[in-house]
């Protein structure tokens, strides 16, 4: 279910998604589109029946309905009490499907990423930028944003101004080279840090100095948080 994570205190509910859940319950009815659209394989036809259920299917919070490295590190079911209630109002998923969500809007599986083609239309990034792109602007204007979404979800709407974060291996000789897989891991422990954090960080200092609080060891120029790890 295609899904990646922004950090901001105020966000939107949901945000024009009822065209794109009714064309991927359309598409449903078309096993062989629905693989090649979805990148799945027959083994997985299971997911196109979810797609299929969409209106009728029971729901979760987003912020428990997605699952993956990120959400393992964020670990959200340990939250108890306070900490639990910053973490919803502070944490927003970006989605394929429903563009936008705070932590505790309820949705129902499915199955759409990013990267997904549906037939007989733009991609979802042409779909959803003209629609996500001014609300993110005016949230960056009133809000602090950290964005931790990977690039093909980035795509779906700029967040100009927001705090941006990648994630490096530094090896013994000092190169220093792109985390890919676990990135996602050590997003997931910073997304729990601001989540969970007493404080209210106003900027990218503000937001290097929780992580910091967490033991991660962290660089910042301007805007732009770098996750250094050992190799």
């Amino acid at each position: 279910a295609g899904r990646d994570l922004l950090v901001a205190p105020e966000l939107l509910r949901h945000i024009a998604h009822r065209r794109e859940a009714e064309r991927l319950v359309e598409l449903a009815a078309d096993r062989p589109a629905s693989r090649k659209a979805l990148g799945i394989s027959p083994a997985q036809d299971a997911e196109i029946d979810r797609n299929a259920a969409l209106r009728t299917a029971p729901t979760l919070p987003a912020i428990r309905r997605y699952t993956g490295v990120l959400y393992d590190a964020l670990d959200v079911e340990s939250l108890k009490g306070a900490a639990a209630g910053r973490a919803e109002a502070r944490l927003a998923v970006g989605s394929a499907l429903f563009g936008l969500l705070r932590a505790g809007d309820r949705i129902p599986a499915y199955r759409l990423s990013a990267g997904s083609k549906l037939p007989g239309g733009p991609t979802l990034a042409a779909r959803w930028k003209p629609v996500l792109e001014p609300v993110l602007a005016a949230i960056v204007q009133r809000e602090l944003v950290v964005d931790l979404r990977s690039g093909s979800y980035a795509a779906l709407g700029r967040v100009p101004g927001a705090v941006s974060v990648d994630v490096v291996a530094e090896h013994a000789d000092g190169r220093r080279t792109t985390v890919s897989h676990f990135n996602k891991a050590h997003k997931g422990r910073l997304a729990r840090a601001l989540a969970t954090t007493r404080s209210e960080p106003a900027d990218a200092a503000a937001v290097a100095a929780v992580a910091r609080r967490a033991d991660m060891r962290v660089e910042r120029r301007d805007d732009h948080l770098t996750v250094v790890v050992p190799a």
